[in-house]
């Protein structure tokens, strides 16, 4: 997977000369994409046709703008109004609580080494095929990962699905109707076939198919997200290429992070993951992920999937690719400043105690801080945590911040399609 690459290393001190580089990314990296699909999928994914209440899409949480995040540490999808850092609790409509972890970048998950979705992984592939713990029904018939992960947002009261009785989707939800022809997949899928000039699309996208599902629709999202968010034409891409110069500082950032401040140990691979899940002593907030019946703010990250005592408060490691533009950071979006969260994130145990709220955060009327008000959770946050602290220098951070700066794609920033003027549905678009 990785390589040393001589000419590219005489730019760097000695120490450099030990240290292993990813191999350039390629189109070998990535599944190919249909280009029909892509087309019926980038109309979707800007539609709100596919919330309960046909006023939230994928692109409200997941938008360009904001690093195809949604610019805020914990979202608001439904009861919210407006966009990014801006959106608002809609008083007509409040929502019943935050979303509790924050909205994942896009960047390069049609790349074949993405496996496992999600902060906490729950969902995955393997060589058995998709699992998840919602059961294997709910993960049959989609044609790949990130086609599946579609399933949960549709599905969330809080994200686009909407509250209990206000909709169709919302009671088929509610009632547990999934799957099946009362199932809430379906009713999003009669929508779309309603609507003639999707029912032309999927005629293109999938011919020989007997019937528009909402596989189809999640088949179709997911192929333009895999071909618009593709990004390995950054700096650091040219670099590893031999194409071209990296600055002195980012330089110096490259050394740091492939070697003694010990980054690439998770942040591993071409794109900056080892798809791994680690306990990091984030700084928790917000409602905490649980079942409507439990009552705790806590996130138990991986826990809640494994059942592992080992995998508490461990979160899948993100790619970095444009990590200069997807803030805020962290599972739960705790920090704003890039650079304090770079400072925390290397001596965590330390930064819980000198932690200062720096989120993004909507106001509503929720107890945001529960967690990192209890001293007992607080500290059951740093003895998760594994190795060492290593306090960074100004200088090291700045040269670090130098080295994120160089995996900023703008071509990929700029994105291949980009928003629709409209979409089918006749909706407004998230622009």
């Amino acid at each position: 997977m990785s390589r040393l690459v001589l000419p590219l290393l005489l730019s760097l001190s000695s120490p450099a000369w030990a240290m292993e580089f990813p191999a350039p990314v390629t189109d070998a990296d990535y599944r190919a994409t249909d280009p029909a699909q892509v087309e019926m999928g980038r109309l979707l994914f800007w539609d709100g046709v596919l919330s309960g209440n046909r006023n939230i899409s994928c692109g409200t949480c997941h938008h360009p703008s904001f690093g195809t995040g949604d610019g805020l540490s914990l979202g608001m999808g439904e009861g919210g109004r407006g966009l990014g850092p801006d959106r608002a609790v809609d008083p007509a409509n409040p929502p019943e609580e935050r979303i509790p972890r924050n909205a994942p970048a896009l960047w390069n998950l049609g790349a074949s080494e993405f496996t496992v979705l999600f902060h906490d992984g729950r969902i995955e592939r393997t060589e058995d095929g998709l699992r998840t713990p919602m059961g294997s029904e709910m993960v049959e018939g989609f044609d790949t990962l990130l086609s599946a992960q579609t399933m949960f947002p549709v599905l969330s009261a809080d994200e686009m699905a909407g509250h209990y009785s206000e909709n169709d989707v919302a009671r088929a939800v509610r009632q547990g109707l999934i799957t099946g022809e009362d199932g809430a997949w379906e009713v999003l899928a009669a929508r779309v076939r309603a609507i003639p000039e999707y029912a032309a699309l999927w005629e293109r996208a999938f011919p020989g198919d007997d019937r528009l599902d909402f596989t189809d629709i999640s088949d179709a999202i997911a192929a333009f997200v895999e071909h618009e968010w593709r990004s390995d034409t950054s700096p650091f891409d040219a670099w590893l290429r031999g194409e071209a110069d990296l600055p002195v500082e980012a330089l110096q950032g490259v050394e740091l992070f492939y070697g003694a401040a010990g980054c690439a140990a998770c942040h591993a691979g071409p794109f900056q993951t080892d798809h791994g899940f680690h306990a990091m002593g984030q700084p928790q907030l917000g409602p905490g992920k649980r079942a409507r019946f439990e009552t705790h703010a806590r996130d138990d990250g991986r826990f809640r999937v494994t059942g592992e005592e080992g995998d508490r408060f461990a979160f899948r490691t993100p790619s970095l690719r444009n990590v200069t533009e997807t803030g805020p950071w962290g599972h739960a979006g705790a920090y704003s400043d890039l650079r304090a969260f770079l400072r925390d994130h290397a001596a965590p145990r330390a930064a819980l105690g000198w932690y200062r709220r720096d989120a993004t955060l909507p106001e509503m009327e929720a107890e945001d801080w529960t967690v990192m008000e209890d001293a007992e959770q607080v500290s059951a946050l740093a003895a998760a945590v594994r190795g060492p602290d290593r306090v960074l220098t100004e200088a090291e951070v700045s040269n670090l911040m130098a080295f994120l700066e160089s995996l900023r794609d703008e071509a990929a920033l700029a994105g291949r399609l980009g928003i629709p003027e409209t979409v089918p549905s006749g909706l407004r678009v998230d622009r």
